[in-house]
């Protein structure tokens, strides 16, 4: 099922999550293997590096329907690639205020820094996100169709 299909299925506010390899996505698989308890509502998307994340697919993500987007890496000064995370927190800052200047709220867009072991903290921050964006004005305003 393609995430735009699944997407319109769910009521709940649909977040995409940029995932680093090495420490975002571990802890999340973590979470998974422990069966902890986490809203449903995340698309995870597995990427090298948080560092990789090019602003587009942030700008893609809102474009195609999603409520909020997350980008999650390794801790400040334990990233894989050395200064990875530094970008993205550099890029962070930028993002939110050209989500702002486009008419997105910048409180759907989000950068955390969660390592592999941190399983329950990748699950609280999941559901923080979701309560944040659930409590946000008009949810259903940046949903667009998808083409085709």
């Amino acid at each position: 099922m393609a995430i735009d299909e699944s997407m319109t299925k769910n009521p709940e506010p649909r977040i995409i999550a940029f995932c680093c390899n090495w420490c975002t996505y571990a802890g999340a698989d973590l979470a998974g293997q422990s069966r902890m308890k986490y809203p449903e509502n995340v698309y995870i998307v597995r990427v090298p590096c948080s560092g990789r994340v090019n602003p587009q697919f942030i700008l893609r993500a809102f474009r195609r329907g999603a409520d909020g987007v997350m980008v999650c890496g390794c801790h400040p000064g334990d990233c894989h690639y050395a200064t990875g995370n530094y970008f993205t927190r550099r890029r962070f800052l930028l993002m939110r205020e050209l989500l702002g200047f486009n008419g997105i709220d910048p409180r759907r867009f989000h950068a955390r820094w969660i390592s592999g072991s941190e399983a329950a903290k990748f699950r609280d921050t999941i559901a923080e996100i979701t309560d944040i964006i659930k409590t946000l004005e008009n949810p259903g305003l940046i949903r667009r169709p998808p083409k085709g």
